[in-house]
């Protein structure tokens, strides 16, 4: 298996010779109390499992599919929210950037900007996140094949960051699809960074339901399984207490009172993995 640099965000490193990460929490900002709430819950299924955990929410879904869908409270009042769940759990904190001009403000509470996957191409946000001297998580397009990457690494490693993680999230198939070819975690883990699946995006339907993006949330833990199968440095999944009450991403959200048998399925896979790599 490719050597990896390690990365970490406080706490929790991803990379060779570390186990594996969770990137965990729900899709959006819905409110400060839950916000707090799923944090409080995901941190002490993690404690439980014996895992690293970063916590994740968007401040803004810039790219919902209708107008009336819900964005999120918006970077101020985001911002502040992070900043009180980190300071209330722990945690570190992901949460991603849509303009140049967030990185800043952002990487004042956020351990890890990052890139969304249709942005991943674009050379003035990337030089932004990688300034901001935090880790930048950047998603593979579902336009690319993975090792078109390399330029987009290669962006962020020249505005003076190594801190880089790459997220594989499924490849356009057409038709409201996508699929996860296998062979992207052995490639993009060539390119020398910490690899992580985003298993929640690759299991959208975009645009496929009445003016929001469906998905298949069946799906969750056999892809999963496979992707830590293929030795991904960490998995980032989207968790709701309700997926189907969730404001954004209900359809492929994995329930939180299914999180830990789950997560100590993939742990204990990781482990033979790793064993035998």
């Amino acid at each position: 298996m490719h050597e990896v640099t390690t990365v970490a965000a406080g706490p929790v490193a991803f990379g060779t010779g570390h186990p594996l990460g969770f990137i965990l929490g729900p899709c959006v900002i819905e409110s400060e109390a839950h916000a707090l709430a799923v944090a409080t819950t995901v941190r002490d299924i993690a404690a439980r499992v014996g895992v690293g955990v970063v916590f994740k929410a968007s401040f803004d879904k810039a790219n919902r599919t209708s107008l009336s869908s819900y964005r999120g409270p918006g970077l101020v009042e985001g911002v502040r929210i992070l900043a009180a769940v980190k300071a209330a759990t722990g945690l570190p904190i992901l949460t991603d950037i849509h303009e140049a001009a967030q990185a800043a403000p952002v990487a004042e509470v956020a351990d890890i900007l990052q890139i969304p996957a249709f942005l991943s191409r674009q050379t003035d946000l990337l030089v932004a996140a990688a300034r901001t001297g935090r880790v930048v998580n950047v998603k593979k397009g579902q336009f690319l094949a993975p090792r078109d990457m390399r330029h987009v690494v290669g962006k962020l490693a020249a505005s003076g960051t190594a801190a880089i993680l790459v997220t594989e999230r499924g490849t356009t198939f057409g038709y409201n699809n996508l699929v996860v070819d296998m062979r992207a975690f052995p490639m993009l883990r060539e390119l020398g960074y910490p690899v992580i699946f985003d298993v929640t995006h690759s299991l959208q339907l975009p645009g496929a339901g009445d003016g929001v993006t469906a998905g298949l949330a069946e799906y969750i833990g056999p892809l999963a399984r496979a992707g830590v199968a293929m030795g991904v440095d960490g998995v980032f999944m989207e968790v709701h207490e309700d997926p189907p009450r969730a404001k954004s991403d209900a359809a492929n959200a994995l329930r939180l009172d299914a999180l830990e048998p789950l997560l100590r399925q993939l742990v204990a896979l990781d482990t033979l993995v790793k064993a035998h790599g």
